[in-house]
């Protein structure tokens, strides 16, 4: 395993919260969000107990797949803003203790970008991938007078940039090795656009795509190569700076020079089976190639934490100290927690398991107050991925109170990016602000305590005495967790005296933990 320098101490104890920044808060009244309405709501974030923010891309941008398609990466998108405006929201989020990441789209850019528009008419420009003559499989046209097509990277109009490929192919004379011109341009580029926004403030970068960028790169071994050579520099010229991957596969992504990688609904060995066996349900934001399952998650209890669990051992033996696993509530691009059949009351044994499990969480925007999935939308911005797979119902904007439009915006609801969730009992944050017993209240005490209380981190042990009903694991040999997400009643054997730190629905008598459908319970042992 390549040596790094460590990771900087303030990520162990990172509690990361997702902003998608077009659906949080509106402060200019136009119907989409924006840094300033970021900035104002910094308190809430604050309140909780929220330390690190990611927001998703805020780049200048056509906005065809909702600013991941990014034409001008030194530039704020004005809908959100200005560079001004991002540095005040830096700087107001430092005051309150919390470090702010940006989205780094690193293997693509818009069709819009100039430096796909230079590349389009210069048949020597190899920024971007391209065949000179025909059109094959998976290439588009040109749009330009260069002659041939280009090879996206996710949708036709974000062309992929040229960071080479792994293995030659004769038949294929557009490949070019991973030291020729184009590809170690966009090295360098890549690395000069981290240093810019790291000099502007931000504490590091989410980053989309992480291993798109060398193609026919099976093993991944030439795009975690460049990976390690950026972090390499990163080490040197921005230590206290961090790079979280979209990767889905720890085990390949932190060995590479990532400082963590989540568990993802795709990626890694088992195509993301770890995260959906615990939170998918067959609703929401669902592949088609996805295996059929039972989560964990579920009233009916018919799953197990067991894949879950021994991915997580098995990336975590890999890793050792060098880097960190992220486990997200959702994201911009997965269901919500609170989807399809699964309801409120079910949500609070979720985020017990996620806050106190030895992976750094990720809170999606609203998790923390229970926002539903909200289904049938229209296609906006891209987010339709197949006839299953609405990523829309996952962006809907944050219900702050019960006013007009939620509190999210003073526009007329036709000219919001997305409607806001209409059921008429839809959760807000004044409305649970104001109940000392609802999920944002717990969701926040359990924050507390993860930060508070060494054994309930990312860096001590866990031993699992049950992977079924209840889900049952003990942190750093001290505390007790027992989770039990099914509707019905469920008990394990074990000989434990413990007093509850936060409880509800569980006991320990007669040497029996007794958990009733959708109890949990963080307990310290005693002696």
């Amino acid at each position: 395993m390549t040596s790094f320098r460590p990771a900087p101490a303030w990520l162990a104890d990172a509690v990361f919260y997702q902003i998608y920044p077009q659906s949080f808060a509106d402060s200019d009244g136009d119907g989409i969000g924006d840094l300033n309405g970021i900035a104002e709501r910094l308190d809430h974030l604050a309140w909780l107990g929220v330390n690190t923010v990611w927001i998703n891309p805020c780049f200048a941008s056509p906005f065809h797949d909702a600013g991941y398609d990014v034409a001008d990466y030194l530039t704020v998108a004005p809908r959100y803003g200005s560079a001004d405006e991002l540095a005040g929201l830096v700087e107001e989020a430092g005051r309150r203790g919390i470090r702010v990441l940006l989205d780094l789209v690193a293997g693509h850019t818009s069709d819009r970008h100039p430096w796909f528009l230079a590349s389009a008419d210069d048949p020597d420009d190899h920024r971007y991938i391209w065949a000179a003559e025909g059109r094959p499989e998976g290439f588009v046209p040109s749009p330009g007078t260069r002659s041939g097509s280009y090879l996206p990277n996710f949708f036709g109009f974000q062309p992929a940039l040229n960071f080479g490929y792994a293995r030659d192919d004769p038949a294929q004379p557009w490949r070019q090795p991973v030291d020729a011109e184009g590809p170690r341009t966009n090295r360098a580029a890549l690395r000069e656009i981290i240093d810019h926004w790291l000099r502007f403030g931000v504490a590091g970068f989410r980053v989309d795509m992480a291993a798109s960028l060398v193609k026919d790169d099976p093993d991944k071994t030439e795009t975690a190569a460049i990976w390690t050579e950026l972090r390499h520099w990163l080490d040197g010229a921005h230590p206290q700076a961090v790079l979280l991957s979209e990767w889905g596969d720890p085990e390949v992504s932190v060995p590479a020079g990532f400082h963590t990688d989540f568990f993802l609904h795709f990626g890694g060995p088992a195509d993301g089976l770890p995260l959906r066996s615990l939170w998918s349900n067959g609703e929401g934001t669902v592949d088609a190639a996805w295996d059929p399952l039972d989560c964990f998650f579920d009233a009916d209890g018919k799953g197990s934490p067991r894949p879950f669990v021994e991915a997580y051992e098995k990336a975590a033996t890999t890793l050792g100290s060098t880097g960190f696993v992220s486990l997200p509530t959702s994201n911009h691009d997965f269901s919500r927690l609170n989807c399809g059949p699964r309801t409120a009351e079910q949500l609070p044994a979720a985020f017990a398991f996620q806050l106190t499990w030895p992976t750094l969480p990720a809170i999606y925007y609203g998790d923390e107050i229970g926002m539903r999935y909200v289904p049938g939308l229209p296609d906006k911005e891209g987010s339709v991925l197949g006839p299953r797979y609405n990523r829309a119902g996952s962006r809907t904007p944050m219900q702050w109170d019960e006013g007009p439009n939620a509190g999210f915006s003073t526009a007329s609801e036709d000219r919001f990016y997305l409607p806001v969730d209409p059921s008429p009992d839809r959760p807000t944050v004044a409305a649970q602000r104001a109940d000392e017993t609802s999920l944002l209240h717990l969701v926040r005490r359990l924050i507390t305590l993860r930060r508070t209380v060494p054994e309930l981190g990312p860096r001590t042990s866990v031993e699992v005495l049950h992977t079924g009903y209840p889900f049952v694991y003990l942190r750093g040999g001290r505390f007790l967790v027992i989770v039990n997400p099914r509707r019905t009643q469920a008990r394990f054997a074990h000989p434990v005296v413990g007093h509850p730190v936060e409880a509800s629905g569980v006991e320990l008598a007669g040497g029996t933990i007794s958990a009733r459908g959708f109890g949990f319970g963080v307990f310290e042992l005693d002696g």
